[in-house]
């Protein structure tokens, strides 16, 4: 095995883990609707997720570790992609938000970074941003 497929599988394995994150928040509130759906969909291939794991994971999502990214703008771009399904109903309820702020730790941000990054992010998101408006306004002060 070479140095690139280590790389790969590691990698592949971080995305597998968060699309699983994805796919537990998606499923908190109970049933999928046609919006999370097609996110899901949107989130297996931008992660390069196949079929038989993208059924696996919706199985039990829960079955995945979470496995941080190295580097601080990966983090932030994890996030993002939470807060997306996250709002793919236009709101947020409390399992979302402990559920988001059990991830944000679990990608490294300690409690209180986590805290602030999960406020801000909801005054922010209520419009939907894309990334490069997300962290544009999350690093404004």
């Amino acid at each position: 095995m070479t140095f690139r497929d280590l790389f790969e599988s590691g990698e592949h394995s971080r995305n597998l883990g968060h699309f699983a994150s994805i796919a537990n928040i998606a499923a908190i509130d109970g049933e999928l609707n046609e919006h999370e759906e097609r996110l899901l969909k949107r989130f297996a291939r931008k992660l390069d997720i196949s079929e038989a794991e993208y059924a696996e994971v919706l199985k039990n999502p829960k079955r995945f570790p979470i496995n941080p990214p190295n580097s601080s703008e990966k983090r932030l771009e994890r996030m993002h992609d939470l807060f997306e399904m996250i709002f793919a109903d236009h709101e947020i309820d409390d399992e979302e938000r402990g559920l988001v702020e059990k991830y944000a730790i679990g990608l490294g941000y300690t409690n209180e970074l986590a805290a602030k990054l999960i406020k801000r992010s909801i005054e922010i998101y209520q419009g939907g941003l894309n990334l490069e408006d997300y962290r544009y306004l999350l690093n404004r002060d």
